[in-house]
C-alpha cells in the first residue's frame, strides 16, 4: 500500500508541475484560437450565427452611425485581433483590453434584447443567450491572464 501511494504521489507532482509550467499558456493560445475561428466567420456573410444579434447591439450602441457591414467588418478585425495577440502572446496587455472591451459588448443583449437573450428569466436562455453566457469563461481567462502580464506564474508544491 505504501508502495502504491508513493508511485501516485509521485504521479501526482510531475502532473500538477506539467500543468502549472503549461497551463497558461494553453490557455491563452486556447482562448485566442477561439477569437480567430469566431472572428473569421463573420468576414463570411451568415457563417457566423451571432451575426444580427452582433450587428442589432452595435447599431443601437453606435446609434445607427455605422452601416451593418462597417459593424460585421470591425467587429471580425477586432476579434481576430484579438486573437491573434492571445495566441501570439505580443501585446498583451492591449490584447485583454481589447478582449474585455469586446466582452462588454458581447454582454450588453442582456440589458437591450432580454427576451432575444432569455425563454424565461433569469434561468432560460435562448441559443443566443447560452453564446453570450459562456462568455463568462473567457472573462474569467482573461482575469488569469491579466495575472501572469507582470511575470506572475501558477507554482505547485510537493505538500
Amino acid at each position: 500500500m505504501n508502495q502504491r501511494k508513493s508511485i501516485y504521489q509521485r504521479s501526482d507532482v510531475v502532473v500538477t508541475r506539467w500543468m502549472a509550467r503549461n497551463g497558461i499558456p494553453i490557455l491563452r493560445i486556447s482562448i485566442g484560437i477561439i477569437y480567430i475561428w469566431f472572428g473569421v466567420l463573420k468576414f463570411f456573410e451568415g457563417a457566423s450565427p451571432a451575426e444580427n444579434l452582433a450587428i442589432r447591439t452595435i447599431s443601437v450602441l453606435t446609434f445607427d452611425l455605422f452601416a451593418d457591414q462597417v459593424i460585421i467588418t470591425g467587429l471580425a478585425i477586432l476579434e481576430t485581433v484579438i486573437g491573434a495577440g492571445l495566441v501570439s502572446g505580443l501585446f498583451l496587455r492591449e490584447t485583454l483590453l481589447l478582449l474585455y472591451l469586446q466582452l462588454i459588448g458581447t454582454f450588453t443583449p442582456i440589458l437591450i434584447f432580454p427576451g432575444e437573450v432569455f425563454t424565461g428569466f433569469p434561468f432560460g436562455l435562448t441559443l443566443e443567450g447560452q453564446y453570450i453566457v459562456k462568455n463568462l469563461i473567457t472573462a474569467g481567462a482573461g482575469i488569469v491572464l491579466g495575472a501572469t502580464v507582470r511575470g506572475g506564474k501558477i507554482v505547485t508544491t510537493e505538500a
